[in-house]
């Protein structure tokens, strides 16, 4: 855990309701995906799938790989067939097509991210078609650890907010908006959280 990190989550105790969370729960985990490339096929994966799910077919994923990295290149050597074996749909095979292209004929994409803004990144990954929102964030937050990062379309975080806020329903967006920017500049952090809240305290991404 990094000293930004740590500052984040004190500053966070001092707010209402969020701080109240934070200090009934344990330290939150917050993994580093490593490679841009296969955190984005990953992402694509939990796309719409509970954590558990996705997970698993994750794993099977990697194991195609047979201990070689996983690039652009290598994932171009696995056929339709053996990508759906391990349960990934057809559209998102297309989709990690898509990102792999982007890759390969684009040998410098992304080498400049260190130096661009969350929503200069999101403008560029949403260029590639599968790559949403959602997708983006995910990427922001657990590929680049960028802290100040809220996924207002997760369900996990909408079900976080309902019940932090003690809701009679899912909330509009603007509402979980105005709740995220109280949460400014560790809005990643308050996320961990509201996940851990709603699939326990034991929860890891």
């Amino acid at each position: 855990m990094n000293d930004d990190f740590e500052a984040g989550i004190d500053y966070l105790k001092q707010k209402k309701c969020i701080g109240k969370l934070i200090n009934s729960m344990d330290v939150p985990s917050f993994p580093k995906e490593p490679g841009h490339f296969s955190s984005l096929i990953k992402y694509i994966i939990y796309q719409q799938l509970s954590i558990k799910s996705a997970r698993k077919i994750y794993d099977r994923l990697i194991d195609l790989f047979q201990k070689k990295s996983i690039t652009p290149k290598n994932f171009k050597l696995l056929s339709e067939e053996d990508l759906k074996r391990v349960g990934i749909s057809r559209p998102k095979i297309k989709y990690m097509n898509e990102i792999a292209d982007t890759f390969i004929n684009n040998r410098d994409y992304l080498n400049d991210i260190d130096s661009l803004s969350n929503d200069e990144i999101m403008s560029e990954l949403i260029k590639i078609k599968g790559v949403g929102p959602w997708t983006a964030e995910m990427f922001l937050m657990f590929t680049l650890h960028r802290l100040n990062v809220f996924s207002v379309k997760d369900l996990g975080l909408q079900k976080g907010i309902q019940k932090l806020f003690n809701l009679d329903k899912i909330p509009s967006y603007e509402y979980m908006l105005k709740k995220a920017d109280n949460w400014n500049p560790y809005q990643t952090i308050a996320c961990l959280y509201l996940w851990k809240l709603i699939d326990g305290n034991n929860f890891e991404w």
